[in-house]
C-alpha cells in the first residue's frame, strides 16, 4: 500500500458494493476503523459513503449505519430507490449511485491527490482514467478472492494500486467481540416482543 504522508486523501465507497465483497469474505467492517486508518495514510480530506434508502419502509436495517456513518466523520450521499415491476411481473428495487460517485470524485478530484475508491464495478473504468489524467492517483479496493471475484478485471488493471479487501480484513474487520455485544443487544431487544 503506498501513501504518502502529505498527500491528500478522499475515500469513495460505494456502500452495496464493500457490503457485498465483505459479507463474500465473512467479515463485517468497522468504519470507524477504517477511517482511522485512512487518517493515518495521509491527509484525509473527505470520505463519501454512497447508498440508496427504501424511503416507504417503516424500519430500514440500514438506517442505523448510515446515521452512525453522518455522525462520525463520513459524508453521506444517499438517494430513494425506485420500485418497478419487470416484464416477468417480478417486483425490483434499484438505487444506483454510479452517477453520484462519478460526479464528486470528479470534483474533487482537483483538491486530491490520492482517490480511493472502495467498488469492484467494471463501470468505474473509464472514471479512474480520466482522474488519472488529471494527475490523481486511484487506488481500487475489492476482492478477487471470492467466488466470484467482486471487481471487475478492466477496474482492476486501471487502477495504479489494487488493495485487496481481504488483506485490510486485520485493519478493518469489526471485532467478534462487538458483532457478539451487538447479537446481545439485538437478543435483548427481541425478548421485549415475545409476549
Amino acid at each position: 500500500m503506498v501513501f504518502y504522508s502529505q498527500e491528500r486523501i478522499g475515500l469513495f465507497i460505494d456502500g452495496s458494493n464493500l457490503y457485498a465483497a465483505a459479507r463474500a469474505l465473512g467479515f463485517d467492517i468497522d468504519y470507524k476503523r477504517l477511517l482511522e486508518m485512512f487518517a493515518k495514510k495521509g491527509r484525509l480530506i473527505r470520505a463519501f459513503y454512497y447508498t440508496a434508502l427504501v424511503e416507504d419502509q417503516e424500519y430500514s436495517p440500514i438506517r442505523p449505519l448510515v446515521d452512525w456513518l453522518d455522525y462520525n466523520g463520513y459524508t453521506m450521499v444517499t438517494k430513494p430507490t425506485k420500485e418497478f415491476t419487470d416484464a416477468a411481473g417480478r417486483r425490483k428495487i434499484k438505487g444506483n449511485m454510479d452517477i453520484e460517485l462519478a460526479i464528486d470524485v470528479m470534483e474533487m478530484a482537483q483538491y486530491l491527490d490520492h482517490v480511493v475508491l472502495f467498488s469492484g464495478d467494471g463501470d468505474f473504468r473509464r472514471l479512474v482514467e480520466a482522474v488519472q489524467r488529471k494527475g490523481v492517483r486511484v487506488t481500487v479496493v475489492s476482492t478477487i478472492r471470492s467466488q466470484p471475484p467482486m471487481v471487475a478485471d478492466e477496474l482492476r488493471r486501471q487502477a495504479d494500486t489494487f488493495l485487496e479487501l481481504l488483506d485490510l480484513e486485520p485493519a478493518i474487520a469489526r471485532s467478534p467481540q462487538a458483532h457478539r455485544d451487538d447479537r446481545a443487544v439485538d437478543d435483548e431487544d427481541d425478548d421485549e416482543y415475545d409476549d
